[in-house]
C-alpha cells in the first residue's frame, strides 16, 4: 500500500480541491467546536483521532470493497445500516452525486455509469469512491487511504476556519496522525478481502460515534450555520 511512487490518481481524488463538495463539510466538527468540546490543537487532534477509528474505519472500508467490486446495492445497504442519523445518511448521497459527477468527467468508465444509473438519487459517498479508485486504476487499499485521509483532513481545515487556528500548528495535526490513517486503511483493506473472499458484507466493520449522530441532527436544524454537516 506505501509502495512509491504513488499513483497520481491518488493524489488527484485525496486532493481537497477536487470538486466533490467536501469543502462545504466539517465532518461534525461545527457542532463540537460550538459546543466546546474542541477549542484548540490538542483537542482537534483528539477529535479527528476518534473520528478516524470509528466512522473512518467503516467509510474505509466501504470504499476498499467497492474498489474490490462488491456488489454496489449490498454496499451501498450496508452503508445505510451504518449511518443512523437520518442528517448523515443524506449528506453521504448528496456527496456521493457530486463526486460521480466529477468522476465521471475524470475517469469515464462502465462501471460509473452504471453505478449513475442503479442510484439515480446517489450512492453513498464512500461506495462511490470505491468505484471512482478501480475506474482511476487505484487499488482497494489505496481508495481505503484516500477515505481515511478525507476523514480527518475535512475537519482540519474546517477548524482553521471556525477557530482561526494557525494553518501550520492544523497542519501539524495531520501529520501526527498518518501513521493512524495508515494503519486504519490497512485494517479496512483486510475487512474489504474478506468481503471479497466470502461476499459477505456483514464482515465489514460497524464502527460509529453516536455523538456524532446526534449533532449532526442537532446541526441539521440551526438556523445559520457555516458548513452542511
Amino acid at each position: 500500500m506505501t509502495g512509491y511512487p504513488v499513483h497520481p490518481a491518488l493524489l488527484v481524488l485525496a486532493d481537497g480541491r477536487f470538486p466533490a463538495g467536501g469543502h462545504a463539510h466539517s465532518g461534525g466538527l461545527e457542532a463540537a467546536v460550538r459546543s466546546g468540546r474542541v477549542s484548540d490543537t490538542a483537542s482537534l487532534e483528539e477529535f479527528c483521532s476518534g473520528r478516524l477509528h470509528t466512522v473512518g474505519l467503516t467509510a474505509a472500508a466501504l470504499a476498499a470493497a467497492a474498489a474490490s467490486g462488491a456488489d454496489p446495492l449490498a454496499l451501498d445497504e450496508a452503508a445505510d445500516a451504518r449511518t443512523p442519523a437520518p442528517a448523515l445518511r443524506a449528506a453521504s448521497r448528496r456527496l456521493g452525486r457530486q463526486l460521480l459527477r466529477a468522476a465521471r468527467v475524470a475517469w469515464p468508465d462502465p462501471a460509473l455509469d452504471d453505478l449513475a444509473a442503479r442510484f439515480p438519487r446517489g450512492a453513498h459517498q464512500p461506495l462511490v469512491l470505491g468505484v471512482t479508485a478501480a475506474a482511476a486504476g487505484l487499488a482497494p487499499a489505496q481508495a481505503a487511504t484516500a477515505v481515511a485521509y478525507e476523514t480527518v483532513s475535512g475537519p482540519v481545515t474546517a477548524c482553521v476556519r471556525l477557530l482561526g487556528l494557525d494553518p501550520f500548528q492544523a497542519t501539524a495535526v495531520l501529520a501526527r496522525l498518518a501513521d493512524a490513517v495508515g494503519a486504519v486503511a490497512c485494517d479496512a483493506t483486510r475487512a474489504a478481502d474478506a468481503v471479497a473472499a466470502t461476499g459477505d458484507v456483514d464482515l465489514l466493520p460497524t464502527g460509529g460515534a453516536p455523538l456524532l449522530d446526534v449533532t449532526a441532527e442537532e446541526h441539521a436544524r440551526w438556523p445559520v450555520r457555516l458548513f452542511a454537516t
